[in-house]
């Protein structure tokens, strides 16, 4: 039993979370909206000396008085409602109710003056909601606040001068407001926006540098793990040399994997070469590595190493052949990386190595592409495969060349 009352105990403190929870994400939504046309409705309380006015009997023509009251309050609600919701606020519907409003509002204070004077200032701000920074708001500020100028003056002199002053100021500060508030509202969609994009370009980075390390590093374990098993029965120490490299190759690829989570994995042209000749000795295919030019930039080094790293898995895993040949040539203006197998590749393979969704080499393109580069794949004029990359190389020609 006592175990039964926590348990409900529990359940009820989980429940009364949940509900702050839900209160909490409500009043975040609420605030992220912004002011609704209920914001403006509390100012219709100044039109409550005009009532006053009427039902004291003061007023002549009550019933009319009563009539022409009621269809601003009326106009007045729709107009605001309206005038926060940006589609039905641009439309022509708008503006003829708002016109309907002004004439309303200059007819019942020229009619009866002295309380009714107080709906100018809410006509000021039913036109600063609705025309907010347009152009609109500039053409019709200054001849509105003129008209109710000779309106206040001819019904009440310089008593009233505080009208003409209200109006004027609800309509500028209700449409500076309202406009302040539209800004804020796409600079934070903008915000998530930008938000978004980073988070699926940081993803896939990742997934391309993800699928190229493992690709590479699985391949080369794969065919030492074969070197070893064929080697142990004739030679056992040539065969732990293999397993020597495998766990060489585990714990590099432990490393690059953590650099490419955090995503400071910085390629090394020189270091992939020397990682693609292993690894294609390993598979007994010929390597043949020729750079000449002068040393490229990091950047360039960078895309074109993650380039023969795909280039050399490709081969071992699909090209079945027996020489492979890598040349890298740098110039004063371009920098060319080539890669050429005499393999015969079955046509999936061949399919998967040209790029088609799915691969690699799609990937690279992404990659070199935005570097300003291109990469091309397809058969060889003398039979195999060839791979090319070429990228934009700014660079002093008069460099020493490099070679490796």
């Amino acid at each position: 039993m006592r175990n039964g009352w926590r348990k409900r105990r529990r359940e009820r403190r989980e429940a009364r979370r949940e509900r702050c929870e839900t209160r909490q994400e409500g009043c975040e939504t609420r605030q992220e909206r912004g002011p609704s046309g209920l914001s403006l409705l509390p100012w219709l309380l100044m039109g409550m000396g005009s009532l006053s006015h009427l039902i004291s009997g003061e007023a002549a023509n009550p019933w009319l008085g009563l009539a022409g009251l009621l269809a601003f309050n009326t106009l007045y609600v729709a107009i605001v409602f309206r005038a926060f919701d940006r589609v039905r606020r641009e439309t022509a519907t708008t503006w003829v109710l708002l016109g309907a409003l002004a004439a309303v509002t200059f007819a019942l204070a020229a009619g009866y003056g002295r309380e009714w004077l107080l709906l100018f200032p809410l006509l000021g701000l039913a036109l600063g909601a609705v025309a907010r920074g347009g152009r609109e708001l500039r053409l019709l500020t200054f001849p509105l606040v003129a008209a109710v100028g000779v309106v206040t003056f001819w019904r009440d002199g310089w008593d009233s001068a505080g009208i003409v002053y209200g109006t004027f100021i609800s309509t500028m500060v209700t449409a500076a407001i309202l406009a302040l508030n539209e800004t804020v509202g796409e600079l934070r969609a903008t915000r998530e926006e930008l938000a978004r994009s980073a988070v699926e370009k940081e993803r896939l980075r990742f997934s391309r540098d993800l699928h190229d390390l493992l690709g590479h590093t699985l391949s080369v374990i794969v065919v030492k793990s074969e070197a070893a098993r064929r080697l142990a029965p004739r030679d056992l120490d040539a065969a732990l040399g293999q397993v020597a490299d495998i766990e060489s190759v585990g714990r590099q690829a432990l490393t690059e994997i953590r650099e490419a989570v955090t995503g400071y994995r910085e390629g090394s042209l020189g270091t992939e070469l020397d990682r693609a000749r292993d690894a294609l000795s390993s598979a007994d295919v010929e390597p043949v590595v020729r750079r000449s030019g002068p040393p490229l930039e990091p950047a360039a080094e960078a895309l074109l190493g993650w380039v023969v790293r795909e280039a050399a898995t490709n081969v071992v895993r699909h090209a079945d052949a027996t020489r492979c040949e890598i040349a890298v040539a740098s110039g004063p203006e371009r920098v060319r990386l080539t890669v050429t197998d005499d393999g015969r590749r079955p046509a999936a393979a061949a399919g998967a190595a040209t790029g088609t969704p799915g691969s690699g080499l799609r990937g690279l393109r992404e990659r070199l592409s935005a570097a300003g580069g291109t990469l091309t794949a397809g058969p060889a004029p003398n039979g195999g495969f060839r791979l090319t990359a070429e990228l934009p190389a700014p660079g002093d020609p008069d460099t020493a060349a490099g070679t490796a």
